[in-house]
């Protein structure tokens, strides 16, 4: 029995790449085989041939944030609620990020608070919110900030809470060279930042 193949009637089917990966442009090539040099090492030798390919396969999936609009994601609201009119959080959500100042990894969790006017969303919205941003050169103020004015603008509650806590590579891994120690940000929008009680509720449900 003959077995025709999938790619024998691709005519979009490339050999020499059959995974169908994304190109990586010579100059980003050239660019990566410079650094590595400059660096100490031999762009040329056998187990640093095709670096150059994979790191910038691996930046276009670092930073595909750009490439969204992470509010799309709350366009899908619901608003048969049963009534519910308390805090929804999500908690323990992990993440990985890359300084915009050194474009070293910023490894860490974050928990994203609302409270409901009249409507919600499906909960993985939060997270898939959190990754938009997170997957683009940030600095974490910036990236809590955006999460929350997301939220606020989009689906219209009574307050929003994000709290990050991350650790950064840029001074674990150099620099200072302090690993273990956790950086914190938080921002709070309409009743977690005007109402006390509402505040405080919102961030012993965290765990803070």
């Amino acid at each position: 029995m003959n077995y025709i193949s999938a790619h024998d009637h691709d005519e979009t089917f490339d050999p020499e790449n059959p995974l169908g990966k994304p190109e990586v442009p010579e100059d980003v090539q050239n660019a990566i085989r410079t650094l590595i040099a400059w660096a100490g090492d031999d762009p040329a030798r056998e187990g640093l041939l095709d670096t150059p390919k994979r790191v910038g396969r691996a930046w276009l999936e670092y930073c595909e944030g750009y490439r969204e609009d992470p509010s799309i994601h709350l366009t899908r609201q619901f608003s048969e609620v049963g009534g519910y009119d308390e805090i929804v959080l999500l908690k323990d959500i992990p993440f990985q990020s890359h300084c915009e100042h050194h474009m070293a990894p910023i490894i860490g969790k974050a928990a994203i608070a609302y409270l409901p006017r009249n409507k919600v969303v499906g909960i993985s919205k939060l997270a898939r919110v959190l990754h938009g941003y997170a997957r683009r050169l940030q600095i974490q103020e910036r990236l809590t900030a955006e999460v929350a004015q997301c939220i606020w603008d989009h689906l219209d509650p009574q307050g929003v809470a994000v709290v990050i806590e991350a650790q950064h590579g840029c001074m674990t891994g150099r620099g200072v060279k302090t690993p273990g120690v956790g950086m914190i940000t938080s921002r709070m929008l309409g009743c977690f930042l005007d109402n006390g009680s509402s505040r405080k509720e919102v961030m012993s449900l965290m765990g803070y």
